[in-house]
């Protein structure tokens, strides 16, 4: 359980979820997490999951990644406290519903700078220091980057620029031997659709069809998620870079006939 021994780890969206999930697997391995979100009693939360599963003690940041001088905050707070990063996992985003007919500019901004901006952004201020430690970055983003799907428009267009992004970091910063990686969930049994609009009841159809909808029948869980992140975070992905990885129950291969 030592993978990440002493590795200092980054993860947004850290207060619920894949993010959340993906920090206690991480520091059940040894990381010493940096947990960032904007919600801090769910932040706490996490971090007394990490505690309870045999992790160090995690930084807490709490910050919006839509503004710039708190994601600069997270890279410094990090710096004052390990003096090093290995690992960012750029989980931070939302999900809002709606088409060509009835998003507007403002609804779009609004997924864009959350999704991608502040993950760019983000990703600037630590590629400095992952080419000092030769460390990695994984992104997270959806099997909506990879197919296309109607009703979520801007949340789409966001994930397939996060996967641009991921394949293009990957290959301006292969030569100074930092790996950058994706993976793409399917639909995840988290709170991101609840927090998207949708009710119980309508909750509960969805992940119903889910049993139609990805090949394996079932949606998908949090921890599946973070074991992926956690390979392509490891050196036993140190062969691998530029992949954008379906953790989606078969659905991103899926052609309804």
């Amino acid at each position: 359980m030592s993978t990440f021994k002493d590795k200092v780890i980054i993860v947004t969206g850290a207060s619920s979820g894949i993010g959340a999930g993906c920090a206690v697997h991480l520091a059940g391995h040894g990381g010493l997490l940096v947990i960032v979100g904007r919600n801090a009693s769910n932040l706490k939360e996490t971090a007394e999951k990490i505690v309870a599963a045999g992790g160090s003690e995690p930084l807490k940041v709490i910050a919006d990644m839509t503004k710039e001088s708190e994601v600069e905050e997270i890279v410094t707070a990090t710096l004052a406290k390990y003096g090093r990063i290995d690992v960012l996992v750029n989980n931070a985003g939302i999900l809002e519903t709606g088409s060509i007919e009835n998003t507007s500019l403002e609804q779009f901004d609004r997924l864009m700078n959350t999704n991608v901006r502040s993950l760019y952004q983000l990703t600037m201020l630590v590629t400095p220091e992952l080419i000092k430690t030769k460390g990695n970055i994984v992104n997270v983003s959806s099997v909506c980057g990879l197919r296309s799907f109607p009703g979520v428009l801007a949340y789409n267009v966001s994930k397939a620029a996060v996967d641009q992004f991921t394949a293009c970091v990957a290959l301006e910063l292969a030569p100074k031997g930092v790996r950058v990686n994706a993976v793409n969930p399917g639909v995840i049994i988290t709170d991101i659709h609840k927090r998207g609009g949708m009710d119980e009841e309508a909750y509960a159809k969805f992940l119903e069809h889910c049993k139609v909808t990805h090949a394996l029948g079932r949606p998908g869980d949090v921890n599946e998620v973070a074991a992926a992140i956690a390979f392509l975070a490891s050196d036993a992905a140190s062969f691998s870079t530029g992949v954008s990885l379906p953790v989606d129950g078969g659905r991103h291969a899926m052609c309804p006939r």
